[in-house]
């Protein structure tokens, strides 16, 4: 359906059935919020929540509330709610630390897995964690190295020496989706391991990591699951692998009894040796309640509206904003795409400044990137077009080329 005018956009959000969805967030007034792919918007439940946790769990039921709560198993029951949106078993996913230390247990377990071979793979661009963890750990371990290719050329690149391939399901900067179940089928067929990184896709894109046989996987729980900042992180591991890799971070909640108290470590079974820290439970708390906006939620409906909501916002600037230099990085097939729509432009970063000035929030990847993000539980089809909108106007008067937009703040 070919959007000409607000009212059918308005038309489409009438049909919606996830409009009654978007009551489940705490969303700024006269605000048009397209960076859920950075940070997901407040959930209307988690100040509430988090209140109980401080004032009733901590405040009156103290260090009781590791049992009385379960604090202790808010790792495995995160990790149980994140599985279904991912593809997974529920007792393959769990809750801890960070991004980049579960990518760092991921990738030294993995090597460790494959001992006769040298080589983790990637591709240039990728992530910049993805890769500074990868080159760290091959600074620390003799005689491993880093190998980049692009994108179209990793499958070819997997050989008998490569231990682990280490990609982005959707690429952060240009929303490309990588095919996992036909590269995952590749380094299998070489014997190789692969780690998926899930932080631009999970909760915005269809996952089937047992579908594809997939081995690894990690993601953030801040971006589309709606945790707020720096919520804790989560991991996949296929059963099938899990009695045999083993975590290098071997830290007190990864041990088989942490209540023993023993000198010697002892891997917990299964999916458990993965924790490794005491679990950040207020940042639990937040992510549980980011993970419960999709409860009763039509999961295959949901990622259907989001790439409708990328089709119709890569249209309407192309016809709407046509004469303005914008450059289409994401890829036009819904197929080969997340959930965010990335247009290059010269003058990238101003015009994003007079954007969020104007109301509209996307965001900007250096040197010349505008990424705009659409989160389909509370992106509306009438947010595109007013963005759009907007957009048109900020280029056609100039107004982006203000001293006040070109200063470049810590945070980009």
């Amino acid at each position: 359906m070919a959007i000409t005018d607000i009212e059918a956009a308005r038309s489409l959000d009438a049909l919606d059935a996830f409009r009654s969805i978007r009551d489940r967030f705490s969303l700024p007034e006269k605000m048009i919020y397209l960076d859920g792919n950075s940070l997901g918007a407040l959930p209307a439940d988690t100040l509430p929540r988090l209140s109980a946790v401080v004032a009733e769990e901590w405040g009156r039921g103290l260090i009781g509330s590791w049992n009385s709560h379960d604090w202790i198993g808010a790792p495995q029951r995160l990790g149980a709610r994140i599985a279904p949106l991912i593809g997974a078993r529920a007792n393959e996913v769990i809750v801890a630390d960070s991004t980049s230390v579960n990518l760092f247990k991921l990738i030294v377990a993995a090597l460790g897995a494959r001992p006769d071979r040298t080589t983790i793979l990637s591709e240039p661009g990728n992530f910049p964690t993805d890769l500074y963890i990868a080159q760290g750990i091959v600074d620390m371990l003799p005689g491993r190295r880093l190998e980049l290719v692009p994108a179209s050329g990793v499958i070819d690149a997997i050989d008998e020496d490569v231990a682990v391939v280490v990609l982005t399901h959707v690429h952060y900067r240009s929303g490309y989706k990588h095919d996992m179940a036909a590269i995952t089928a590749a380094a299998h067929a070489k014997g190789a391991l692969v780690i998926w990184d899930l932080s631009h896709s999970a909760g915005a894109v269809k996952i089937e990591l047992n579908a594809a046989d997939a081995d690894l996987a990690i993601g953030c729980g801040y971006k589309y699951l709606n945790g707020g900042v720096g919520a804790p992180a989560f991991l996949f591991v296929a059963e099938r692998l899990q009695s045999e890799l083993r975590s290098p971070l071997s830290g007190w909640m990864g041990h088989r009894a942490p209540f023993a108290f023993s000198d010697d470590y002892a891997p917990a079974p299964a999916i458990d040796r993965f924790l490794c820290g005491t679990p950040p439970i207020i940042g639990m708390a937040a992510l549980e309640r980011g993970i419960a906006t999709f409860d009763g939620v039509d999961l295959d409906a949901l990622f259907a509206k989001g790439q409708a909501l990328c089709s119709m916002f890569v249209d309407l600037v192309e016809t709407r904003c046509a004469e303005f230099d914008f450059e289409l990085l994401t890829p036009r097939s819904a197929d080969a795409r997340g959930s965010h729509v990335s247009f290059a432009h010269a003058n990238a970063y101003p015009i994003c400044q007079a954007l969020i000035a104007a109301g509209v929030v996307p965001d900007f990847r250096a040197p010349d990137t505008l990424r705009f993000g659409f989160t389909p539980l509370y992106t509306s089809f009438e947010d595109i077009w007013s963005a759009v909108d907007i957009l048109r106007e900020i280029m056609r008067t100039g107004s982006w080329d203000q001293q006040q937009f070109h200063m470049r703040a810590r945070v980009t």
